[in-house]
């Protein structure tokens, strides 16, 4: 892990995304909420698989990995240097062939972070058949929900709103959603995608995000760290 952060840019400074040796950077998205992702392939994946790195003005936050299917393999907090792995037994993993040929996936698989923690979760994407085009970039919106329990079966985390995917690119990104965790807090947040940037394209590599920073949040409660991990998340995985 700490070979790998050497090659993020460092917070502060005008830099580019460098991915790991071996690996190949795709695009990069300037989202809503003061975010920038990079995505990108390693030789050493599995064929399918695609990773992602998001930063915020602080620099790297979460960098994970999905398959195909877009299931969650991997992720990672860079903060706090917590890894979650996905479980291989599921009742029922995240297809998103399955959402493209039916117009809705239904998920209930667990994941388990390195510091012991096990997390259940279960709910379901769907594709309403309304489409957008973003920064001429072809996108059809869903609708989702998903609920995250404790291992003992406490509901910790309750979400829904709308995001985006793209059929071309394999993968969903973030739109508008309203979230609440065990404690009572919410938190109403759009992180939808403004600009993509392709090899040779002004921005692409560009670590520093450049939409909402100068906003500060209002009408809520401070999410909990593991609300904001899983709404990052959400964009980055499923």
């Amino acid at each position: 892990m700490a070979a790998l952060l050497t090659l993020f840019a460092l917070p502060g400074h005008a830099a580019e995304f460098t991915p790991p040796q071996g690996c190949k950077l795709e695009m990069t998205v300037q989202n809503r909420g003061c975010t920038v992702s990079q995505h990108y392939r390693c030789s050493v994946d599995a064929a399918g698989d695609q990773r992602v790195t998001i930063f915020t003005p602080d620099g790297p936050v979460y960098q994970s990995r999905i398959d195909k299917e877009t299931r969650w393999l991997e992720s990672t907090n860079l903060v706090q240097g917590v890894t979650d792995l996905l479980v291989d037994q599921a009742d029922d993993h995240a297809s998103f062939s399955t959402l493209l040929q039916t117009g809705r996936d239904d998920f209930d698989f667990w994941t388990q972070s390195d510091d012991g923690q096990r997390l259940h979760h279960v709910g379901h994407d769907e594709l309403p058949g309304d489409k957008v085009t973003i920064d001429g970039v072809p996108l059809e919106t869903t609708r989702f929900e998903l609920t995250t329990f404790s291992e003992t079966g406490e509901v910790l985390i309750e979400r829904k709103g709308q995001q985006f995917v793209s059929r071309s690119h394999g993968r969903f990104y973030g739109g508008i959603e309203h979230s609440t965790d065990w404690t009572g807090a919410v938190q109403d947040v759009n992180d939808s995608p403004v600009t993509f940037a392709f090899p040779g394209q002004s921005g692409f590599g560009a670590t520093r995000p450049e939409y909402d920073c100068d906003l500060q949040m209002v009408g809520g409660d401070e999410a909990s760290p593991l609300l904001r991990q899983l709404m990052i998340l959400k964009e980055a995985l499923i």
